[in-house]
């Protein structure tokens, strides 16, 4: 348990506001230790991408045992801490959500994603449940004497209607992340916001290192170490970029321009 601890200790000292963390997301074994010959300081899952490996949607259709087994089988296989997309727990109630963080600390997970979006509901928890949710993590993880590394997803930038409306939502994400931070989260992670002055305005009234999604028309990794980010993660865009190099290199074995493959 000791390594483990120090594994996790360590993991919190990657997120320094100004030097952002890159987290390339993964989805098994042999895409993890690919990342890490490659030189990443740290491992993360993507949900969606694990769920589309085993033939699921994201949403946590995937079978919990399965989201266990394969993160237990990353960890095996790779030495660098590696965090977890968890979505939201795959629980509702506090006391569900308790035994479940027991299993993930069981496997040896440093950290994870956790969402204020409401699983196969509408809209996102209020504040005060998602604390409530937060904190049920936190006591999960202390009775272990574990340091969780709890990123603390809102959604609300994704769940906006279109991306002007952003504005609108930036004080309310400001309360989350202050209310979430009571609770005993320790990152805030925005997917979705890509305006460089309202990132800005994120990092500097935070009180918890954010985490930026990379997407198409973000800012770059230097822009964004220069607005204060402390982590950046890519989502689901390595999967579908794998699952395009396949599609392309397998056109052309089955439909190949000159007569030959290589």
């Amino acid at each position: 348990m000791n390594d483990k601890v120090n594994h996790a200790k360590h993991f919190h000292t990657l997120h320094i506001k100004g030097d952002p963390l890159i987290l390339y997301n993964i989805w098994d074994a042999g895409s993890a230790k690919a990342i890490q010959e490659v030189g990443a300081k740290a491992i993360a899952t993507s949900s969606f991408a694990v769920a589309a490996t085993n033939g699921y949607e994201d949403g946590e259709k995937l079978p919990l045992a399965c989201v266990l087994e394969n993160i237990a089988h990353i960890i095996d296989n790779v030495t660098l801490p590696v965090t977890l997309d968890f979505e939201g727990g795959y629980a509702r109630a506090p006391h569900d959500l308790y035994d479940n963080i027991l299993r993930v600390i069981e496997r040896g997970a440093v950290g994870i994603n956790f969402e204020d979006q409401i699983i196969d509901g509408k809209g996102l928890y209020s504040i005060t449940e998602q604390c409530a949710r937060i904190h049920a993590v936190r006591q999960s993880a202390l009775s272990q004497s574990f340091p969780l590394f709890i990123n603390a997803r809102t959604d609300i930038f994704l769940k906006a209607d279109h991306e002007e409306h952003h504005t609108q939502h930036i004080d309310e994400a400001l309360e989350r992340a202050v209310a979430y931070a009571e609770a005993g989260a320790n990152g805030f992670f925005a997917p979705g916001l890509r305006n460089e002055k309202l990132i800005a305005l994120l990092c500097k009234y935070s009180p918890l290192p954010v985490n930026i999604m990379m997407q198409i028309s973000m800012p770059t990794h230097k822009q964004l170490a220069d607005l204060g980010v402390a982590r950046i993660s890519y989502g689901i865009y390595p999967y579908c970029q794998v699952m395009s190099l396949i599609k392309k290199s397998s056109m052309a074995v089955f439909f190949p321009s000159n007569g030959e493959v290589f």
